[in-house]
């Protein structure tokens, strides 16, 4: 599934910044707020952006604030609440007042950005990572964004596989269900 190159790389970024600055459990481990929120966000945004700047502080705790937003969405996918998806994706939209532009920067070719000049990093992403929600939530791949289900894990996920049919966020967790499944079996045999 390819929405376009600029629109799965917000879809990504906001999963990034979900899974990097919302506190919850990670892979069965509890995952606490970061001590850094700065660099978590940094850390993330890199993941899909290798280039990005260094968040500051200020930037790094909007950003916190923002994923936390972000999140509801998912959870709202998982738990099959569209209505309240788009809820909250329309407030965000509202709130940032994202409109779509073109750019061209850093060498790279004319591409679609969601926030206009001279707005603040958390504002940009808000903008950026709501919109390409919204074009996810309004099309035939609502279904794609979830909420890992393997247990004691909450971190979010965007599904690009073909048939649609993830349900981790990672092979880790994958791995943890399918073993502790084949444990259980062996131990009634």
């Amino acid at each position: 599934m390819d929405f376009n190159s600029h629109t799965d790389g917000v879809v990504r970024a906001a999963v990034a910044l979900v899974n990097a600055l919302t506190p919850g459990e990670r892979r069965g481990r509890a995952f606490p707020v970061p001590a850094d929120p700065a660099a978590a966000a940094t850390e993330g945004l890199r993941a899909v952006y290798p280039a990005y700047r260094e968040l500051t502080q200020a930037e790094g705790a909007e950003l916190a604030e923002v994923a936390a937003r972000l999140r509801t969405v998912f959870t709202a996918v998982a738990a099959d609440d569209i209505d309240t998806a788009a809820t909250q994706i329309n407030a965000l939209l509202e709130e940032t007042r994202a409109r779509p532009l073109l750019e061209r920067h850093d060498g790279e070719p004319w591409h679609l950005h969601f926030h206009g000049r001279g707005g603040t990093a958390a504002g940009d992403w808000a903008a950026g990572c709501a919109t390409g929600l919204a074009i996810v939530l309004g099309g035939e791949f609502s279904d794609r964004l979830g909420v890992c289900t393997a247990p004691h894990c909450d971190r979010v996920y965007v599904d690009v596989s073909r048939n649609g049919a993830r349900r981790f966020c990672s092979t880790a967790c994958q791995n943890r269900v399918k073993t502790a499944a084949f444990r259980a079996r062996s131990k009634t045999e």
